[in-house]
């Protein structure tokens, strides 16, 4: 565990790096704040478009190749896509090094896979939310170190990125052991390669149903929100790199207190199915805050609030997690992958317009916070799926003597 920890530490260290600065990077090519979220809105869809088609394919390959060499396949990925980014002259160029990037990286799929290889079922929540406190200590390292370095000079983050992606590489390539023993690897089909037929394998896994929609609402709000954080803070307030860079590293800190400290607390006290909800709720509340924001330290008066939305992710991976096999977990958490990057695909079609359709307006208007009334009302939706969901599992767990009682 101490060796995929230390992986994705390093990995998301890397990605953190970049969020402050790569939409200023890409307004440095455009004349206006809507030429800049068109754009920039079009350097992320690529990236979620080559990598939904790639997720389940790097998944499936690493059930039958192993965990390491998927990853390392990653690292070579990451390296690559920001060596180029930081030397890109065109915007062209960004959109084609997105392109090969995301057809490289399937990290986080991957990660989690090697997760559950080595986990007992019982563990598995407790041991997706150390995954996701690397996630957040990535985010509290990342984007203040790209944010003070974008301040300088905004290519600054990306060599430093892309030296993190090669320390990952050097030592993923010594380091890191493999998870998956050969007995255990499973033939890749033509099937499990088909990014659609990954995601009717997610459909088919008994228990999981409607988290499939739940999931996926919840990773298009996020991606909304990622898509759209930097340039709405810019124009609401007008932060650049370093403001922004600050304000995800207070993302990063609630995120590791959250998912290293207290998760398996919350999990004794509520159980991932209680937990997941109340961590949908949480969250429906804080995007409605974050629209609503009329000064800069509101934003993170609502990120403390939000301590319990930082909890769904764990929860609800272990539940779909526990529902696969041992054979199939590069599939699962491929196809889980695939379906991230499907919405990764869609939100920025829907972020970057919907800031640049506002961007004329004054800065305390209230609708300029439309991306994120968006997501809330995406995570109110996934709430009530959540809550049938769970209420119909419960029903078909009740005990048959139930049956007669219910009938009078």
């Amino acid at each position: 565990m101490r060796f995929i920890l230390l992986t994705v530490l390093i990995d998301m260290m890397a990605i953190g790096l970049i969020v402050p600065v790569l939409p200023v990077l890409v307004g440095g090519f455009t004349a206006n704040p809507a030429e800049q979220a068109f754009w920039y809105g079009a350097v992320a869809f690529t990236f979620g478009f080559a990598n939904f088609f790639s997720s389940p394919v790097l998944g499936a390959l690493s059930d039958r190749y192993g965990r390491r060499p998927v990853l390392l396949l990653g690292f070579c990925g990451f390296a690559f896509s920001f060596f180029a980014t930081a030397l890109a002259t065109q915007l062209w160029v960004l959109v084609a090094v997105r392109l090969v990037s995301g057809a490289l990286q399937a990290n986080a799929a991957v990660a989690n896979a090697y997760v559950a290889d080595i986990t007992a079922p019982q563990d598995r929540a407790k041991r997706f939310g150390q995954l996701g406190a690397m996630f957040g200590i990535g985010f509290i390292l990342g984007p203040v170190m790209g944010g003070l370095l974008g301040a300088i000079d905004i290519h600054y983050p990306f060599f430093a990125a892309g030296t993190l992606a090669l320390v990952n590489l050097v030592y993923g390539y010594f380091v890191l052991p493999e998870s998956l023993p050969p007995e255990r690897r499973n033939k890749a089909s033509m099937r499990s390669l088909n990014p659609v037929a990954a995601l009717m394998h997610l459909g088919s896994l008994k228990g999981v149903g409607g988290l499939i929609a739940v999931s996926g609402l919840c990773t298009l709000a996020q991606f909304v929100l990622h898509t759209s954080w930097v340039l709405y803070t810019g124009l609401r307030f007008d932060w650049g790199p370093r403001e922004n860079g600050w304000s995800l590293f207070t993302v990063g800190v609630a995120s590791a207190i959250v998912q290293g400290m207290l998760l398996q607390r919350l999990l004794k006290r509520f159980g991932a199915t209680r937990l997941a909800t109340i961590g949908l709720v949480s969250s429906t509340l804080a995007n409605l805050g974050w629209a609503l924001a009329t000064e800069g330290w509101m934003m993170y008066a609502v990120i403390g609030f939000n301590l319990f939305g930082f909890t769904v992710a764990a929860a609800i991976q272990s539940i779909v997690s526990n529902a696969a096999d041992q054979r199939t977990q590069g599939q699962t958490m491929g196809a889980m992958a695939a379906l991230t990057s499907l919405t990764a695909v869609i939100a920025p079609v829907i972020g970057a317009p919907l800031l640049g359709v506002v961007s004329h307006l004054p800065h305390n208007d209230w609708r300029v916070g439309a991306p994120f009334f968006f997501c809330s009302a995406l995570l109110a939706a996934a709430t009530v799926v959540a809550i049938r969901h769970f209420s119909r599992q419960t029903l078909s767990t009740a005990p048959a003597t139930a049956a007669p009682a219910d009938a009078t």
